[in-house]
């Protein structure tokens, strides 16, 4: 029955991303902005809220057990971006293998994407340290997680000036087909566009809400600890919004889109929720989460390698599954 749970609630979660995205697009073609504010600040936080009430909900309402909880919430916060940076970015390119070939071209606006993984290198490098500062220093543990808070009103300024230019050379947003909810009738307007966007949104906290009861009772059935499961379990959930979103951007051929999804989760994840695990947990370099935190790192690094190098192939994203793949066998091994 836990595992039934958690597969319902999966496709709880697959249904309200696709109800999400179409909504976002709308709203985006409505506001006249670009895609890169579309994909990384509006359609990044919103499908984020899962794997940021995950953590919340684990440490302020969890189960009985503060140690549970508190592994929970660390094994949530750092396997999001881990997932993100690796399998989430190495699928999205598999789905347009077939069509685009090995040696194919994935062609996101490339501004954008260099700020988001500057800043999500930049501020998880950040966090990692902060895990080596003693738990005696408790002024300078709260001002690091300031700091991190910072740097996301930072980054999402920097992105919001930028949207005027990207508009007027050529990557406004473009709603790619009618709205759900004007299927039956409605208008489409900013209120119904709302409406949808509230229902999705809801759907997506229902889905991670729910896959938090299965995780405690699992992690006694497969034998393994909450926060080794927290780290590879719950990212399926509340990451499976940003990988089926980008999937369905990049398959129409809005790879600006697709990529801004992704990275700007991922600096979403790097500051804000980062500074939730330093202010409200242990915050400890435990084995299985240094290991992921140096993936996480690698990962992202050598995709803003090849932003710098002038191209991005399909091929080189599989190097990036590879990594997820290898972080797999080492800590379950």
């Amino acid at each position: 029955m836990v595992f039934l749970e958690l597969f319902a609630m999966l496709i709880v979660i697959l249904i309200a991303a696709e109800v999400f995205t179409n909504a976002l697009e709308h709203l985006g073609e409505k506001l006249g902005i670009s895609e890169g504010v579309t994909g990384s600040i509006f359609a990044a936080v919103g499908t984020a809220l899962p794997e940021t009430m995950v953590p919340l909900l684990a440490l302020l309402a969890g189960t009985q057990n503060v140690a549970t909880n508190e592994e929970i919430g660390v094994g949530s916060i750092l396997g999001a971006p881990l997932m993100l940076a690796t399998l989430s970015i190495s699928l999205m390119a598999i789905s347009v293998w077939k069509r685009r070939g090995t040696q194919g071209h994935l062609r996101p606006e490339r501004t954008g994407l260099t700020r988001d993984l500057n800043f999500f290198i930049a501020a998880f490098t950040f966090a990692a340290v902060a895990m080596y500062v003693p738990h005696t220093l408790t002024t300078v543990r709260y001002g690091l997680g300031a700091c991190m808070v910072l740097i996301y009103v930072i980054y999402v300024m920097m992105t919001i000036n930028a949207s005027k230019a990207l508009v007027e050379g050529g990557h406004a947003t473009e709603a790619g087909g009618e709205m759900f909810l004007c299927k039956t009738g409605l208008p489409n307007n900013m209120v119904v566009i709302v409406i949808q966007l509230v229902l999705g949104l809801g759907l997506l906290i229902a889905g991670a809400k729910g896959f938090i009861h299965g995780v405690e009772a699992a992690s006694h059935i497969l034998g393994i600890s909450a926060l080794l499961l927290s780290l590879l379990i719950i990212p399926i959930a509340t990451e499976l919004p940003e990988k089926v979103n980008s999937i369905l951007w990049i398959r129409k051929g809005k790879d600006t889109l697709a990529f801004g999804n992704i990275t700007g989760a991922m600096v979403f994840q790097g500051t804000l929720l980062p500074a939730i695990g330093i202010m409200l947990t242990p915050w400890e370099p435990r084995k299985e989460v240094v290991l992921g935190i140096a993936m996480t790192l690698l990962a992202s690094i050598w995709l803003r390698y090849l932003v710098a190098k002038g191209g991005i192939r399909v091929w080189h994203l599989l190097v990036n599954g590879a990594m997820y793949v290898t972080y797999l066998v080492l800590v379950l091994s």
